[in-house]
């Protein structure tokens, strides 16, 4: 059983030349779909869900699923599945991939696309060589999902009555083949409206109420107070640690925070998040956020006494989640690492990953990584080495007794 690593690097290279960042999905969907076909996966084994209908944000296609039957001595044994996400993050628009030794690097200033082009060529590869090597396997199901970049939504939103009921996923996105991530953060997303009054800044500034003021007291409260970036609360063992960034600070709808220099900003629209492998903890942050913004908005008063007001909204992005060392889905994960020669690691990632969702949805799921380096970054580039172990080690995971 051995991987045909040249045509898992050839099919690579073809989906790196595909645009499809988060949200427009549609070409790199169809291009997966003709690797397959092209790999022996009869189209009728192929489709495309409607996860996009109830996805809040504009979304071209749903996921992609393919059911691949049975084989063999192990056509009767209990599903698996093997899943992905086809977007890319903005940056990647307009990447020229190259291959330059044992890796693939990128001939234009924009980030790659390993992230996840990487985990693409993996099942599409584990696919093909399911067929050309007429190996026995259970029946599988591949999930590639959109939208992961921008929000985890393809999976969040996949109905899990498509699936055909796997006992266990494995996931394909990251770095290092041998890195079985069983664990990851939650996060909470938050956004805060704030609202000031307009009034002429020269003529008569003393008349207005700041809204850009309201935000600077704010995020100030929130520093001093050890809120924001890297969250450590408490120490040693009992210490409870987080993250949150503040995003966007718009004036909503695209606009700019303010009209004029000589206006008092009346509006701003601030998103952010709130991150922790504690999911009390993750509240316990946002409502930090949430108790400075309506001091703030408080302290800001004009000289007829009135004063700003925030309208501050947050949900749960994705929970967080850590399984068992003893489970089936981790037993089997390390030791299809073992198997193909490398030192399974256990670990929690800080990031959330479409395995979030599905063990949410009641599918406990590993993750492995892929060859990713440096993504979301115009330094990124892709390990091939790495990229053909993710290839042996997906092969292995669906071939195991």
């Amino acid at each position: 059983m051995s991987v045909d690593t040249a045509a898992a690097t050839d099919r690579l290279m073809r989906f790196l030349a595909v645009q499809g960042v988060t949200g427009q999905e549609k070409a790199i969907g169809r291009e997966i779909m003709a690797a397959l076909k092209q790999a022996g996966v009869p189209a009728k084994a192929m489709r495309l869900d409607d996860a996009n209908t109830r996805i809040p944000l504009p979304t071209e296609t749903g996921n992609l699923i393919v059911e691949l039957p049975g084989r063999g001595t192990m056509h009767n044994q209990p599903r698996v599945m093997f899943m992905t996400h086809m977007d890319t993050v903005p940056l990647c628009a307009g990447a020229q991939p190259k291959i330059s030794g044992r890796k693939i690097v990128n001939q234009a200033r924009t980030a790659l696309g390993g992230d996840n082009r990487c985990g693409c060529g993996i099942l599409v590869t584990l696919a093909a060589e399911l067929i050309r090597e007429r190996l026995d396997h259970p029946p599988i199901t591949l999930l590639f999902c959109v939208r992961e970049e921008s929000g985890l939504y393809g999976a969040r939103h996949v109905n899990t009555d498509d699936l055909g009921g796997p006992e266990m996923a494995f996931n394909f996105d990251g770095s290092s083949a041998s890195a079985v991530t069983i664990g990851a953060v939650g996060a909470d997303r938050w956004e805060v409206e704030i609202f000031g009054r307009a009034s002429h800044a020269g003529v008569a500034p003393e008349r207005g109420i700041s809204a850009t003021m309201i935000l600077a007291l704010a995020l100030a409260d929130v520093k001093a107070g050890g809120w924001f970036g890297k969250v450590v609360k408490g120490k040693g063992k009992a210490a409870r640690l987080g993250t949150s960034n503040v995003g966007p600070v718009t004036g909503g709808e695209g606009r700019p925070a303010g009209d004029a220099t000589n206006v008092v900003t009346d509006y701003v629209h601030v998103r952010g998040e709130c991150r922790s492998h504690d999911a009390k903890f993750i509240r316990e942050i946002t409502k930090a956020y949430k108790t400075a913004f309506e001091k703030a908005a408080k302290q800001i008063t004009n000289s007829e006494g009135k004063s700003g007001r925030v309208k501050f909204k947050a949900e749960t992005d994705y929970h967080p989640f850590r399984m068992k060392e003893t489970l089936p889905v981790v037993k089997r994960a390390t030791a299809a690492v073992a198997d193909i020669g490398a030192t399974p690691t256990l670990r929690a990632g800080n990031g959330g990953l479409d395995a979030n969702w599905m063990v949410r949805h009641g599918i406990p799921t590993v993750t492995f990584g892929t060859g990713q380096n440096e993504p979301h970054t115009t330094d990124e580039w892709i390990n091939l080495d790495e990229y053909d172990r993710a290839c042996a080690l997906a092969l292995r995971l669906a071939t195991m007794g």
